[in-house]
Formats: structure tokens, sequence, C-alpha cells
């Protein structure tokens, strides 16, 4: 299974445009996004998205009301944070802030832990588990904007500077 992985895009559309265009040339099972979109209007360019969509929020989603109509009107799913869902038949934790960490690790059970809210690249294996942080989408904070492709069959992770 392939996963695209985004997070913190704080409504900068054009990289949100161009994660979009590599997501769907990846060849994905879905695209998972940590949170942090800020505004609805910056979701647009998932509209062309070509995979399954799934999301939490973060920290500076302040229009809730507003993203959950997009996120349903065009059936993608958001929920809160942190949560765990499982596309086929892989078990995955979705957060945006990594508070807690250890303690979900240490649960086990999970193939995958993906995160956001630092705005820093973070790869690990932590025995059957993947935790990644695909960096921050909006290159505001960090100065550098990524977004990640993993593969749970390979147990593989690879950044993606945009």
């Amino acid at each position: 299974m392939k996963l695209g992985l985004i997070s913190d895009s704080h409504d900068r559309i054009p990289l949100v445009e161009k994660a979009v265009e590599i997501f769907n040339g990846a060849n994905l099972d879905a695209v998972l996004h940590c949170g942090d979109f800020v505004s609805p209007f910056s979701m647009l360019p998932f509209q062309r998205l070509q995979t399954p969509f799934y999301a939490v929020f973060g920290n500076n989603d302040g229009e809730k009301a507003g993203l959950s109509k997009l996120f349903k009107e065009n059936g993608w799913v958001l929920n809160d944070r942190p949560w765990t869902l499982e596309l086929d038949g892989k078990r995955i934790a979705m957060l945006h802030e990594p508070t807690r960490m250890d303690e979900i690790i240490m649960k086990g059970g999970l193939d995958l832990i993906v995160f956001g809210h630092t705005h820093d690249k973070y790869f690990q294996r932590s025995g059957e588990t993947l935790v990644v942080n695909p960096g921050e989408a909006c290159g505001w904070v960090k100065g550098a904007a990524s977004i990640s492709i993993v593969d749970l069959e390979k147990s593989e992770n690879t950044f993606i500077n945009l």
C-alpha cells in the first residue's frame, strides 16, 4: 500500500497544487493530510486528487464548519485528532500534534503513525510501526516545503521537496 502524506499546508495553494500533481502521478492508494489546512478555499486543489483523501484537523484550522462541509461535499473523510483508521488491512493513526507519541507507539498494533505540527520531516521505524511527519507543505516556517510517500509493503518512506 502506497500513501501520500501531507501536513501543515497553511493556505499555500501553489504548493498544494504541486503536491496534488505529484500524488496523482505516484499511483497511490490514498492521501492523508495531518491538519493545518487553515481555510476551506485552500483545499480546492484537492478536488483534482485521483485517490481517496483522509484528514484530521490541526490546531490552526479555525473554520471547522466550512472545512467539514467541503470534505463532505467531495466525499472525503475528515476527523478530529487523533484518529485511527484501517485501509486495506493496515492500521493507521493520524495525529496533528505528536503529544503522547511514545504511548501510542508502545500500545502497538499500528502499521503507520503520521503526524504534523512540528513542520520538521521525521521518519522512524519502531518495531513494525513506521512513524512519519512529512514536514511542512507550506514552506512558511522552515523555508522548505515537503510531502512524503510511504510504501507500507516495503517499509519505506520518501520525502519529496516541493
